[in-house]
């Protein structure tokens, strides 16, 4: 089983960007353990980051994996071309980010991603994907269980 995990724009940046808001640890020790969960899980994880729309939705649309892990960034709040690539997908998909929108400023309250997703994790910083890993297995072989 595969799980694809998502990046979306500015998240090359993590551990340099805003530190007290995203921690400082970068993109690359995230998809390290982020692997390395995946092989305690039994599954393969494979990491895609872009700052651009069309390839993240390119990403999508053209995934074998069975489940995805996403951080829409900001395009979380109005993408609704990121929004209908998710709704398309008939495997789960968990959304995730690293603050808690919700404590953030009022236009990140709202996710266009949210309505289509099968859950969102935010809030818990890096651990937020790992929390993310950990549901989209679960809901992936439980869908895999009812097929």
């Amino acid at each position: 089983m595969k799980v694809l995990v998502l990046h979306g724009p500015n998240l090359n940046l993590l551990g340099k960007r805003e530190p007290g808001i995203y921690g400082n640890q970068t993109l690359e020790a995230i998809n390290r353990r982020l692997v390395e969960l995946g092989r305690e899980l039994g599954v393969e994880v494979e990491c895609f980051q872009s700052n651009h729309e069309g390839e993240l939705i390119d990403k999508l649309h053209s995934t074998d994996a069975a489940a995805v892990v996403f951080n829409p960034g900001a395009f979380t709040h109005y993408s609704y071309a990121l929004r209908d690539a998710v709704a398309s997908l008939p495997i789960p998909v968990v959304e995730v980010h690293l603050s808690n929108i919700y404590a953030r400023e009022e236009f990140r309250h709202r996710s266009v991603i949210a309505p289509v997703a099968a859950g969102q994790i935010s809030g818990f910083g890096a651990e937020s994907y790992l929390l993310g890993l950990q549901a989209a297995v679960s809901l992936a072989k439980k869908r895999g269980e009812r097929s």
